[in-house]
C-alpha cells in the first residue's frame, strides 16, 4: 500500500525531479491560503492529481511465469521433425489431460492428436483445456520474436515492449499505461499480484502506480486499523473533514486541480476503509461469491482467488486494470510430466473468467454484459526449446506466443507462426522497418491502439498490426 500511504498521514509529500519536500498539514493549508500552491501546480505531483478520464472498459492481464511450451497449446507439434521431440506416451503423463488423444508417432509410442476447433481450421495442443469451447472468441499470436532467453529480460519485454537496460526497466508496462490513460478516476486504477508491472516516466499520473502485492489478503491486512486510539467513525470524520477542506480550498484557488485531486483521493480512502470494500479482499468471502472457480486445482488454486477478486472488483466498478501471475511453467526437468497440466489449469481458469464476464451485468452500462467491455491479455517470458534436455525438460528459447480475448480483437484468428522445425519465428508481414516477425512491442502497440491510446506516447518501438483488430 506504499503507493497510497500518503493518504493516511497528516502530511503531504510533493515529489519533483527526484527531490521530495514534506509539508505538514498546517504548512500546506497556510501555503494554500496565500495562493502559494500555484507555484506547485507545474510539478509532476500536481499533474498527477489533475482531472481524470473515465472509461467503461476493464482489463485483465495474466503472466504465465517461467516460459511456456507453446507446442502443447498455441503452436502444436506432434511429429518428430528437425530438433523437435514432441510430447508422447514415452515422456508425458497424459492422465487428466482432457484433450489428449493418441496419435501414432512410431517406435511404439503415440503423440497427441491435434485438437481441432469446431467448425474451424485452427488446431491446438492438449493444454488448451476448457478455453477450446471459446475458440471463436480469442486471438492467438504465434512466432513472437523475443530476442532473449533471460527470464527478467523476457518478462520485461513481454510486458513493456522494451528489453532491460542493465537490470532496469525503462518503459511502463501495458497495465500501467492503460491505468494512466483510463483508470485514475477509479479507487483502484491498477492492482498487480506478482505480475511484472512497471511505472516509468515523469509524465504519468502517479495514481496509476500499480498496487503491487503478493496476494489479495495482503491488501486486507494493509487496510486493517487498530482501534486503540480511535474507531472507524472517528477516522471517517477526519477523512471527510480533509476532503471538505480540499474542496473549499479548490474553490478559492487559481489552480484548483491539485486540490480537487486531493479531495478525490480522500474520498477514495473513505471508500477503501469501509466494511463493504474490505470484504472485497477477504479470501473466504471471495470463494463463497464465486464457487464456480476451482480453488483446489493442483497448480493454480491461488490464481483462482485472484480471478475471483478481479471479477468482484470489476463488478463493483472500483478497479480498472487487474494483473496477476501464475507459475509452474519453468520446466527444465519433467517438462511433459507437468507442463500440459499447468497449461490446462491456466486456460480452464481463463475460460471460467470469460464465462463469468458473460453473465455479469456491466456496472455502469445498462443492458451490457461485462464481457462486452472486458479485455484479457495472456503473456509469458518466452517459449521452451524444441529439443528435450537430459533431465526430460525443455529450456529457454527466443520464440513465443500470446493470447488476447477482447471484443476489439478478431476472434477465431491465429496470426504469425514459427518455422516447421520450431526454431525461429517466421516473417509475419511487411512492417515499416521491413519484412519481419511480429514482436512484443507490436502486440502491445496494437493492444493500446484498440482503446484509442496512441502507443507512440509510451512505446519506443512497435507498430500497430491492423490484421489483429476487429475494426482497424
Amino acid at each position: 500500500m506504499s503507493a497510497m500511504g500518503y493518504l493516511a498521514t497528516p502530511s503531504f509529500i510533493f515529489i519533483d525531479e527526484g527531490a521530495s519536500v514534506t509539508f505538514s498539514r498546517r504548512d500546506f493549508l497556510k501555503l494554500s491560503s496565500l495562493g502559494a500552491i500555484g507555484a506547485l501546480t507545474t510539478s509532476p505531483f500536481s499533474r498527477a492529481l489533475a482531472a481524470a478520464k473515465t472509461s467503461d472498459e476493464f482489463f485483465i492481464f495474466i503472466h504465465a511465469a517461467g516460459g511456456w511450451d507453446v507446442t502443447l497449446w498455441a503452436d502444436p507439434r506432434n511429429e518428430r521433425r528437425g530438433l523437435i521431440e514432441p510430447a508422447s506416451t514415452e515422456n508425458t503423463d497424459t492422465a487428466g489431460l482432457r484433450h489428449w488423444v493418441d496419435a501414432p508417432l512410431g517406435g511404439g509410442a503415440s503423440s497427441f492428436a491435434l485438437v481441432h476447433a469446431p467448425g474451424s481450421e485452427r488446431v491446438f495442443g492438449p493444454g488448451i483445456g476448457n478455453l477450446l469451447r471459446h475458440h471463436d472468441r480469442f486471438c492467438v499470436i504465434n512466432g513472437l520474436s523475443m530476442n532473449t532467453v533471460s527470464h527478467p529480460d523476457g518478462v520485461a519485454f513481454s510486458a513493456t515492449g522494451r528489453h532491460l537496460q542493465g537490470s532496469r526497466v525503462s518503459q511502463s508496462s501495458v497495465n500501467t499505461i492503460l491505468a494512466h490513460e483510463l483508470g485514475v478516476s477509479q479507487i483502484l486504477p491498477s492492482v498487480s499480484i506478482n505480475f511484472p508491472s512497471a511505472f516509468a516516466g515523469a509524465e504519468l499520473d502517479r495514481r496509476a502506480v500499480p498496487l503491487s502485492v503478493g496476494s489479495v489478503g495482503t491488501i486486507s491486512r494493509s487496510l486493517a486499523r487498530s482501534k486503540l486510539y480511535d474507531d472507524e467513525f472517528d477516522r471517517r470524520k477526519v477523512t471527510a473533514l480533509l476532503a471538505s477542506e480540499s474542496q473549499q480550498l479548490a474553490a478559492q484557488s487559481t489552480y484548483p486541480e491539485v486540490l480537487d485531486g486531493m479531495a478525490l483521493q480522500f474520498g477514495g480512502l473513505d471508500r477503501m476503509l469501509n466494511g463493504d470494500m474490505q470484504e472485497l479482499f477477504n479470501e473466504g468471502k471471495l470463494k463463497k461469491a464465486h464457487p464456480e472457480l476451482n480453488y483446489k486445482t493442483k497448480f493454480h488454486g491461488a490464481g483462482a482467488v485472484s480471478a475471483a477478486f478481479a471479477l468482484e472488483a470489476i463488478k463493483r466498478n472500483v478497479l480498472r486494470c487487474f494483473s496477476f501471475a501464475l507459475g509452474g511453467f519453468d520446466t527444465h526437468a519433467n517438462n511433459y510430466k507437468y507442463q500440459a497440466m499447468v497449461q490446462q489449469d491456466l486456460f480452464d481458469l481463463v475460460a471460467a473468467i470469460l464465462e463469468q464476464l458473460d453473465i455479469t451485468p456491466h456496472p455502469t452500462k445498462t443492458a451490457s454484459k461485462l464481457s462486452e467491455h472486458a479485455h484479457i491479455l495472456v503473456i509469458s517470458d518466452f517459449c521452451r526449446t524444441p529439443a528435450i534436455n537430459i533431465a526430460g525438460g525443455r529450456d529457454h528459447y527466443p520464440n513465443n506466443s500470446a493470447l488476447v480475448i477482447s471484443p476489439r480483437f478478431r476472434g477465431g484468428l491465429t496470426f504469425g507462426k514459427s518455422d516447421p522445425d520450431q526454431l525461429l519465428p517466421v516473417e509475419a508481414k511487411q512492417f515499416l522497418d521491413g519484412r519481419r516477425a511480429i514482436a512484443p512491442p507490436d502486440l502491445l502497440a496494437t493492444f493500446l491502439s484498440a482503446f484509442a491510446v496512441d502507443p507512440r506516447r509510451y512505446l519506443r518501438d512497435g507498430e500497430v498490426v491492423p490484421e489483429l483488430l476487429l475494426h482497424s
